[in-house]
Parts: C-alpha cells; sequence; structure tokens
C-alpha cells in the first residue's frame, strides 16, 4: 500500500492549512498528479465537497475527471470513491464536482459547502472569472489550490498569485527537477529543445514566463504599447461619450470594447465578454457601468435576421433606443492591418481592460502542420473574441473619406437616440 501512496516532497506544503495554495512551473513537475492525489487522500481522511474548475470546460472530458479516477485505482482507492459519469463520490460523503469557469462562474456562487477548489490550467483563468468566483468560496477554513504552467507575464493569475501573492498564500516554484519520477523519454525532449530552441526550453520546461505567445498577431504592438507606458491607468472623462464595439457570439464569447476619444488619442477604458446570454444581458451590463453612451459599432453579422424573433440584432438594439453603426465588412487581414494602424494611438486601462488585453497578447497566427511554420489565419480560440472586437473597432474608426490616413474616433453627438439620451 505504501508503494501506491508515493509523493512529491515538493508538494508536501498541500497537507498544511493555508488559504491559497499555489503551484507553478514547467513541465514534468508532476503538479497535476500530486494535487489529485492530494485531494484524494485528504477526502478519503474527512468528508469535503472539492470543486474542481478550469477557465473552459465544454465537456467532462476537459476536466480532471479522468485524471483523478485513473489516481484513485493507482493509489488502490477503488474500494471507496465511486467513479461517476460527472461526479465522483467517497463512502464517507467525499464529492468531487466538476466545472468550467466562464461558462458557470456566475452558477458557481450558489454552490455551498465548498472547502476546497482546485483551478487546472490557472494561467487561462481571466481576471472577471477569479473576481466572481473568490468571494463565493467563503466557508470557514476553505481552500483555494491553484496549478499552472506560466505563460505570459501579464496574465492574471500570475499577477495575482505568484508576483503579488495574497494574504495567506503558499506559493511554490515545482519544475521536473522536483519530480522524482522525472522519465527519460521527457527528459530526451526537454534535450532536444534545450539544443533547438533554448528561449522555448526556459519557457516550457523552466516555468519563465514571456510577454506575447509566439506568433501572437498583435507582438510588436504590445511591446511598444508596454513600453511607452500606454497601458496604465486610463481614467473616464465624463465630458465625451464612450463609443462600444461589439463581438457577437452564443456558443463563443460575446465581447466589448468601450473608447474613447481625448485629442488625438483612443483610449479604451473598459472591456466586458460573457457567454450564453441574450441581447438584453449584455445592454444592462454597459449601462450599468455609468458612462455616457454613444454609438454602439455592430459586425455586419448583425444584421441577419434571428430566428427566435425575426428580427436581427441591429434591428433590436435600434428598437431598444440605442445608436447603432454597422462596422464595413472588411477582410481579416484587412481589419488586423487597420488594427495594427491604430495600435500606436490607443490608451489601454491595465486593470478595466485587463481580460481584453489578454485576449490580444494571446491572438496568434494557426500553424501549418505541414511545415509548422506560422499561416496567415489567425487561430480562433477563446482569445479571438476580444481580438475580434478589436479589430471591429479599428474598422469602425477609419476615415473612409481620408483612406491611408490613421484612425480617428468620430463622436456622434449625443442625442435622444444615444444610450444615456
Amino acid at each position: 500500500m505504501s508503494s501506491n501512496l508515493e509523493f512529491p516532497e515538493a508538494l508536501a506544503f498541500l497537507f498544511e492549512p493555508a488559504r491559497y495554495k499555489v503551484a507553478y512551473g514547467g513541465r514534468g513537475g508532476a503538479k497535476s498528479w500530486g494535487f489529485a492525489r492530494a485531494l484524494l487522500i485528504q477526502g478519503a481522511q474527512t468528508p469535503l465537497r472539492i470543486l474542481c474548475a478550469r477557465e473552459l470546460q465544454k465537456s467532462i472530458t476537459d476536466s480532471v475527471h479522468k485524471l483523478l479516477a485513473d489516481q484513485v485505482a493507482a493509489m488502490g482507492l477503488g474500494g471507496f470513491y465511486r467513479i461517476q459519469n460527472t461526479t465522483i463520490t467517497g463512502t464517507n460523503g467525499t464529492e468531487f464536482i466538476f466545472a468550467g469557469l466562464r461558462h458557470n462562474v456566475s452558477s458557481i456562487k450558489s454552490i455551498e459547502g465548498l472547502d476546497k477548489v482546485w483551478i487546472e490550467e490557472a494561467h487561462k483563468v481571466t481576471k472577471a472569472s477569479w473576481d466572481t468566483l473568490i468571494p463565493t468560496i467563503r466557508k470557514d477554513g476553505s481552500e483555494v489550490w491553484v496549478s499552472l504552467n506560466p505563460e505570459l507575464d501579464t496574465d492574471e493569475t500570475w499577477s495575482r498569485f505568484v508576483l503579488h501573492p495574497p494574504t495567506g498564500a503558499v506559493v511554490r516554484k515545482v519544475g521536473w527537477q522536483d519530480n522524482p519520477w522525472f522519465p527519460d523519454v521527457l527528459r530526451q525532449e526537454k534535450a532536444d529543445l534545450e539544443a533547438r530552441d533554448p528561449d522555448a526550453a526556459l519557457v516550457v520546461w523552466e516555468g519563465h514566463t514571456k510577454q506575447v505567445l509566439d506568433g501572437a498577431v498583435y507582438a510588436n504592438e504590445i511591446r511598444a504599447a508596454t513600453l511607452a507606458g500606454r497601458i496604465s491607468r486610463v481614467p473616464y472623462d465624463a465630458t465625451k461619450p464612450v463609443h462600444t464595439f461589439w463581438d457577437l457570439g452564443w456558443a463563443d464569447s460575446t465581447s466589448i470594447w468601450f473608447a474613447q476619444s481625448v485629442g488625438f488619442e483612443t483610449h479604451l477604458i473598459d472591456y466586458y465578454q460573457n457567454q450564453q446570454q441574450a441581447l438584453p444581458h449584455y445592454l444592462q451590463a454597459v449601462q450599468n457601468r455609468g458612462y455616457v453612451l454613444g454609438t454602439c459599432y455592430l459586425p455586419h453579422d448583425a444584421r441577419a435576421k434571428q430566428l427566435g424573433t425575426g428580427r436581427s440584432i441591429e434591428e433590436m438594439m435600434r428598437a431598444a433606443g440605442r445608436t447603432v453603426q454597422i462596422v464595413p465588412a472588411l477582410s481579416v487581414e484587412d481589419g488586423i492591418n487597420a488594427g495594427r494602424t491604430l495600435f500606436g494611438n490607443c490608451w489601454f486601462d491595465a486593470e478595466k481592460c485587463a481580460d481584453g488585453l489578454n485576449a490580444l497578447r494571446r491572438y496568434r497566427y494557426e500553424v501549418d502542420p505541414a511545415t509548422g511554420m506560422f499561416g496567415r489565419s489567425p487561430l480562433h480560440d477563446d482569445a479571438s473574441h476580444g481580438a475580434d472586437a478589436y479589430r471591429y473597432l479599428a474598422v469602425g474608426l477609419r476615415d473612409p473619406r481620408k483612406p491611408g490616413v490613421k484612425p480617428r474616433l468620430h463622436l456622434p453627438p449625443a442625442g435622444p437616440g444615444a444610450w444615456m439620451g
């Protein structure tokens, strides 16, 4: 039995009480393996209600359900834990629940009595998800476990738990060096990458961060904005209207940028994103921010008729008293070029636009499987929606009368048709 309960010494802190337990580092450190074992052992000792979550979980196969089930078998705990399709339960009442934060973070607030929450692949968790989740974990003695392989040095999780850890946090860097069972096949993979691309090896195996992802569409623009100090605190100017720029989705996210014009600068002062919500939800979310609202810029597909209502998003928003403008339907490539041109005039509020900025940092080109090189088409993933909304912002602000000039933000006067009119 003792051989089945082997455990890495570097993760022994998981058995000591702490509000936050954070393990980060490169591949091969057995972080997920260790977290699973620690939770199963503790759940066998005491009845616990444990939420296992990540930012995106479209089905149970995206969760750590299988990892936990495999460890139940490996540790000889099959007589204690019952593996069900979507949960794992112990004979003493311990329960493992699995959820994706972006889809369910609001409903998670209604789950009572959580003892422990394990956030896997935590580098992908957005600021909005953390801000909603943390206050819901309020039972006395409850713990938040965070495991991640660092990616961007601006990721919300990295900033929140590693650079500026909260009170009561135990933070440990755990890498391949701390894994007594590090396999030879991974050792060779590590050596090959070190020889081929030493910089990449520092990220993959040593747990270092980078500023943008490889192949990032706006890599140069993000670096320039960072060096120039244009990602900082950008105050709202109550004397000027705020225009919103939308990327629409249902199964995918709906993303909204909030922008003002100040002289020749475009100030991006806020950002909102959600999923599987009807239009009134987004209209209310925008209204609740208290800005003097101007024009709502929508993509061309906002003119498509909805099967349920027989009306388009454009028509429904106009009927709600919104001022609407449809963005010209340019190619993605032309839209990206407009975005690059605009970027030099943009100032971003680092806190309120954190999730939108991360979308821009993660927005990257697809890799051609035949050549291994980056192609010309951006990858469609969870970063696409915020980046598409920014692209519509850039296209919508171009002056069609003066081709080739830098984009400017045109401000139709606020009136009875404006959102706050």
